[in-house]
């Protein structure tokens, strides 16, 4: 996959199946705290039999062709995935953002904040919850981006509703 700096390659970077990104392998939910059972914390034990879905359909935004992102924001890295249009909201695209860890680092943040005002591209991030020093699988969830945008995402959560 290229982008204008040339490929981009996943590894070493494995935050995405580590458990940074919630999702479910072949029945076995995976979050923070719980790793895909396939990471050997280097990489897939099964990479060339990976299922489809979620893993092969995953589209982590820095190894996109032509992603905006820099390099210095591998998830690794800048400790935060992004992936784009995540959902929509008055026919703008959502980006969101999970920390690799508890929270995204502030430069990192920073960037992505400057990047939706200036893309005119909400952005939802999340926070890790933890309780007794354990990783739980519940988010706290913040909204970036135009007034309205952030009311109509805070009336979501208070309402339980998925925000994507």
């Amino acid at each position: 996959m290229a982008n204008a700096k040339g490929v981009r390659a996943c590894q070493p970077c494995t935050a995405c199946c580590d458990g940074w990104v919630q999702m479910i392998i072949n029945g076995v939910p995976v979050y923070p705290g719980r790793p895909c059972p396939h990471s050997t914390g280097q990489g897939c034990d099964n990479y060339q039999h990976r299922p489809i879905d979620p893993c092969g359909n995953f589209n982590c935004g820095w190894i996109l062709p032509d992603s905006p992102l820099p390099e210095w924001l591998r998830p690794d890295n800048g400790k935060v995935i992004v992936i784009f249009n995540k959902t929509r909201w008055n026919g703008l695209p959502v980006d969101l953002a999970v920390p690799v860890g508890k929270k995204i680092p502030p430069r990192s943040l920073e960037w992505l904040k400057k990047f939706s005002a200036q893309r005119m591209r909400p952005l939802l991030y999340t926070e890790q919850l933890v309780e007794n020093g354990l990783f739980q699988k519940q988010q706290q969830v913040f909204a970036y981006g135009p007034p309205a945008f952030q009311q109509e995402m805070q009336r979501m959560q208070q309402e339980g509703e998925q925000l994507w």
